[in-house]
C-alpha cells in the first residue's frame, strides 16, 4: 500500500486530508511528497524515519514532512495515519525541516473535520485557517541512529537491530566479525560518529520509545531493550535526551533533576 505520494489531488483549500489504515509492523517504502505533510493518528503508534532520524508520535503528536523530504513511515500496532497534505504556494507554514507538532483536543477534531467530504466551501478555508492556527512546533529532537557502511560495523548493527537487548560486549561482536576490538572501535567511530556505546543506547532508546507511547511499564520496556532495571534505563534516557521518558513524549523537555519531578516514571 501507497500513500497519496505525488498525487494529491485538487483542492478548493490549502489542505487535503487522507487516511491509511497501518497494520503492526508495516512500513511503507521511502517515498516523498510534491505537498507538504503532516502525519498524524488518533490511535497506535506512529514512526517516521528521515535518513538516519527518527520520531515517535503518539496521538498527542504529529510530524510536519517538507515537501520533497524522503521518509519511511510505519506502525507498532494497528493505526490510521490520518495524512494532511498542504499546497506549499497556498497553506503559509514554509518550515524547511521535519517538525514535530502538538495535537491537542481541538487539532484532532479539526483534522477529522476536514477529512469529511460534504463541507462547503467557505466552512472548509475558515477550518484550514484554524489549523494553520494551531500548528506549533514541539522542542523535541529526534534520535539518530546513523547506519554503518562498512560491511563488518554493518554486521554487528544489524544484529543489535534486530535484538536491540543484544548485551553482548564490542569484543564479541568484533570476533563474530573477524577483527579485533581495537579495529572495530575505529571503524564504528568512522562508520557513524559515535562510539559503539553510544550508538548502542541510542538503538535501544529508539527501539523503547514506541513501547513507552504505547504505555508499557518503564520496567518492561527496559528489560526489552537490554537494561536490566528500571532505573539504569532511565539515567540512560535523562542523559541521552535531557528529560524523562514521559516528558520527552509530551514533547516538555524540562530538564532532568527540576523541581518538578518526573512524574512518576519510574513507578510506571
Amino acid at each position: 500500500m501507497e500513500d497519496a505520494g505525488d498525487t494529491v489531488p485538487a483542492s478548493v483549500g490549502a489542505i487535503l486530508v487522507a487516511h491509511f489504515p497501518l497494520a503492526p509492523g508495516q512500513w511503507l517504502p521511502a517515498h516523498s511528497h510534491t505537498h507538504h505533510q503532516l502525519a498524524w493518528t488518533r490511535s497506535g503508534v506512529l514512526g517516521i524515519g528521515v535518513a538516519d532520524d527518527y520520531w515517535v508520535l503518539p496521538p498527542n503528536r504529529a510530524l510536519w514532512v517538507p515537501a520533497g523530504v524522503v521518509h519511511r513511515t510505519g506502525a507498532t500496532r494497528d493505526a490510521v495515519l490520518g495524512s494532511l497534505y498542504l499546497d506549499p504556494e497556498r497553506c503559509g507554514v514554509d518550515w524547511a525541516e521535519p517538525t514535530p507538532v502538538g495535537v491537542d483536543g481541538l487539532l484532532a477534531h479539526l483534522i477529522e473535520y476536514l477529512g469529511r467530504d460534504d463541507l462547503a466551501d467557505a466552512a472548509r478555508l475558515r477550518a484550514e485557517g484554524v489549523v494553520l492556527d494551531l500548528l506549533r512546533p514541539l522542542p523535541v529532537t529526534p534520535l539518530e541512529v546513523p547506519h554503518p557502511s562498512d560491511d563488518r560495523v554493518r554486521a554487528v548493527a544489524n544484529a543489535l537491530l534486530r535484538d536491540p537487548a543484544d548485551g553482548r560486549s564490542l569484543e564479541v561482536h568484533a570476533r563474530a566479525v573477524g577483527v579485533s576490538r581495537r579495529t572495530m572501535t575505529r571503524l564504528f567511530v568512522q562508520n557513524t560518529g559515535m562510539n559503539f556505546e553510544r550508538w548502542r543506547t541510542h538503538l535501544r532508546l529508539r527501539a523503547a520509545l514506541p513501547l513507552l507511547a504505547e504505555g508499557r511499564p518503564v520496567s518492561h520496556v527496559a528489560h526489552a531493550v537490554g537494561y536490566t532495571t528500571a532505573s539504569a534505563f532511565l539515567a540512560a534516557f535523562r542523559r541521552t535526551l535531557g528529560t524523562s521518558p514521559r516528558r520527552y513524549l509530551k514533547g516538555d523537555l524540562t530538564p532532568a533533576g527540576s523541581a518538578e519531578g518526573d512524574d512518576g516514571d519510574e513507578g510506571e
